[in-house]
């Protein structure tokens, strides 16, 4: 018999995992808390990296006619002018795109794809974890049934936790963990549909460490000449983090224009997009600190599980994509499964440790913070606050330790092998 991997957790990196699996030829069953899994969320970019990733798993289509593929990125004061701009995507030299992507619908677009090729009897959704024990020869993990409260268990060689920042896997494996540590930033997220600013492929960051917005359409809108618009208003607050119950709480618009009612910057009136958002949600913005070990014995963690990170980047999503397979790399490469895991921990958990901690010192947008102190009423020219070597250092040490260089994303071998795809 092969190998036999159980992944908890059916979010982005626990599906891509499932699906590179599968085309390995590894059999794999996934195993969702959630019933019935709804495309929640708003926006969500997917870097070159991890876009090359499912391309190879065969979901480049899908992947075009659902997002918005990106070309710009642009910084921005809190005036509204400009501090630095540059390609991103196809536009900076990749090989793949950029895509700016509703989270739900990419969490669908997967999700369809695993019941399609790994059989909808190998997703299994509405079974939490409860408990898993290994041995010398495999892992089993036992589940309870959310509706009949019934107790289940399966065994297999590997399970790898995708459950995320609240990972039952991570709390099993250091049952010591408090909650996950909280910034004092709150995150007012929501989408509404509105006409491009800034020529419609664009992702603008605009403020300073305490208060910022991020807005960049996601997808076509379901009006010609309008586009589903990603809208974050980031604000730093004196007050502890909510309890988890309210982590995804639905807030007034009147509570976000009190902070950000008067933004209108020269390209986009952002006062004007909160008045016309139905739902918009708070978030507080939280990590955890680095762990000193992601394997133990057949059982190992992926994504969030392994690495919450702040959002500053655009990284989560993309490097749990890439966690997904490389883990499946190693485990083609190695016969013994145990040396597989170890070898995948190796590989990624010290590049993710660096990103989970400079992203909470701003990573490449720390050249908000510094054009805010230095100029904190605006300029007349970007030169004479921040150099252009100083912009450009900022943002390529960032993308060599986010394993975003563009030769070394458009050089590196497949993790999977093409000829091995099933689709």
């Amino acid at each position: 018999m092969g190998l036999r991997v159980i992944v908890i957790g059916g979010g982005i990196g626990g599906l891509t995992l499932a699906l590179s699996l599968h085309q390995a030829g590894i059999a794999v069953r996934v195993y969702e808390s959630v019933r019935n899994p709804a495309p929640l969320g708003v926006g969500i970019n997917l870097q070159p990296s991890a876009v090359r990733e499912l391309i190879e798993l065969g979901l480049g289509n899908a992947l075009a006619c659902t997002g918005i593929a990106t070309e710009q990125l642009s910084y921005f004061n809190k005036h509204g002018q400009l501090i630095w701009t540059e390609p991103r995507g196809l536009q900076a030299g990749y090989k793949w795109p950029q895509y700016s992507i509703h989270r739900g619908e990419l969490q669908m677009l997967l999700l369809r794809a695993v019941r399609s090729r790994i059989g909808p009897g190998n997703f299994r959704s509405g079974l939490r974890l409860t408990a898993f024990q290994q041995d010398r020869n495999r892992v089993t993990a036992t589940f309870r049934d959310s509706k009949s409260g019934a107790s289940l268990s399966d065994g297999a060689d590997i399970l790898v936790g995708a459950d995320g920042i609240h990972s039952t896997v991570r709390r099993h494996l250091y049952p010591a963990e408090g909650e996950p540590r909280f910034a004092r930033q709150v995150l007012w997220r929501a989408a509404v549909e509105a006409q491009p600013f800034l020529g419609g492929r664009t992702m603008a960051i605009a403020g300073h460490f305490h208060q910022r917005a991020i807005v960049y359409p996601i997808s076509p809108g379901s009006r010609p000449g309008f586009l589903l618009t990603n809208l974050i208003c980031q604000v730093s607050v004196p007050r502890d983090a909510p309890p988890r119950e309210d982590w995804s709480r639905r807030v007034p618009r009147e509570s976000v224009l009190a902070v950000f009612g008067q933004w209108r910057l020269p390209w986009l009136d952002i006062p004007k997009l909160i008045e016309r958002m139905r739902d918009i949600y708070e978030f507080p913005l939280v990590d955890r600190d680095p762990i000193q070990a992601w394997t133990f014995g057949r059982v190992t963690l992926i994504g969030d599980a392994a690495h919450p990170m702040q959002p500053i980047g655009s990284q989560a999503g993309s490097q749990a994509i890439i966690d997904a397979r490389a883990l499946t790399a190693t485990l083609l490469s190695e016969s013994n499964p145990l040396q597989a895991l170890e070898h995948y921990e190796s590989q990624r958990r010290p590049i993710m440790n660096d990103i989970t901690l400079r992203n909470r010192r701003f990573g490449p947008e720390a050249a908000l913070q510094l054009v805010e102190e230095r100029a904190p009423d605006g300029f007349e020219r970007i030169d004479d606050v921040i150099s252009r070597q100083e912009l450009e250092t900022i943002s390529t040490s960032f993308a060599a330790a986010a394993g975003l260089d563009v030769e070394a994303v458009n050089g590196r071998k497949s993790f999977v092998p093409p000829q091995r795809s099933s689709t």
